[in-house]
């Protein structure tokens, strides 16, 4: 057991009957919304952490988004009844239930019912977190200190940022600076361009898991696709290898950062 525990919401590749039979645009468009292969370095990199990997589609639902306040009225029935403001996920049409994808303002043939959409909350949403809730809660209880890494990718950011790699803590409300520091070290290390928070700094699941003053921590890590896929960026490339070990070493320094300020429990 570790006090880190390692989570991979977007890399699903699972495209249930009933979701083709309600988006009108191909597969291969919507496959842009996952985290493609990432779930690849997380089960090279990962060893006796816990690993959570979501199986179903992005397209599906999104765990890294609310169940309330990322839910868009223009695919979902149920949502002009919740009385939230729009995030800005949502107007970006990647809210709870994707709306675009691949260059599509809506994948969907119609809207989904509120019963259609509670259903993806409480067989695919719910138990995702309640899953992380519980490798956290069990990390910590053995510990005394829990480290969520929530594992993504993201595509060549070009001219934006000459970052390969993005750690996001939220700012640090997801985490204490030592841990995303540690993170930091690591990737600089290995000769890779890093950022911090910019342009991504943690979503729904650093949010919701990440308790930093009751000794819960959460960070995000974003990695360039062309890194670890090959040159379309469809299958794992030869650069997957090394990527898998930069998140082992990734792993090793947030466990040693947690070991070095646990409680004595941690020592038994």
């Amino acid at each position: 057991m570790s006090p880190v525990v390692v989570s991979v919401p977007h890399a699903g590749r699972d495209y249930p009957d009933a979701m083709l039979a309600l988006v009108g645009v191909p597969v291969a468009r919507l496959t842009m919304l996952e985290d493609r292969h990432v779930d690849a370095v997380a089960h090279a990199a990962v060893e006796r952490e816990t690993l959570l990997v979501a199986r179903k589609a992005r397209a599906w639902i999104d765990l890294n988004r609310s169940a309330i306040r990322d839910r868009d009225s223009q695919v979902d029935a149920g949502a002009s009844r919740l009385a939230v403001s729009r995030s800005d996920k949502v107007r970006s049409g990647i809210g709870l239930i994707p709306r675009r994808a691949g260059g599509a303002d809506n994948i969907w043939r119609r809207k989904l019912t509120e019963a259609e959409v509670a259903d993806r909350i409480a067989h695919d949403h719910a138990p995702y977190h309640a899953a992380i809730d519980a490798a956290l809660s069990a990390a910590h209880a053995r510990f005394g200190v829990a480290v969520l890494l929530d594992l993504h990718s993201m595509p060549p950011l070009g001219g934006f940022t000459p970052a390969r790699i993005v750690i996001g803590d939220r700012f640090g409300k997801a985490c204490a600076p030592r841990f995303s520091g540690r993170i930091d070290a690591v990737v600089r290390g290995e000769g890779v361009p890093v950022a911090v928070n910019h342009p991504y700094a943690g979503g729904h699941i650093l949010e919701a898991h990440g308790r930093p003053r009751a000794g819960i921590h959460a960070v995000q890590l974003e990695i360039d696709r062309s890194l670890y896929l090959d040159a379309a960026l469809d299958l794992p490339g030869p650069g997957l290898p090394r990527v898998a070990a930069l998140v082992r070493a990734i792993i090793a320094a947030l466990t040693d950062e947690a070991l070095g300020t646990a409680w004595p429990l941690a020592a038994e």
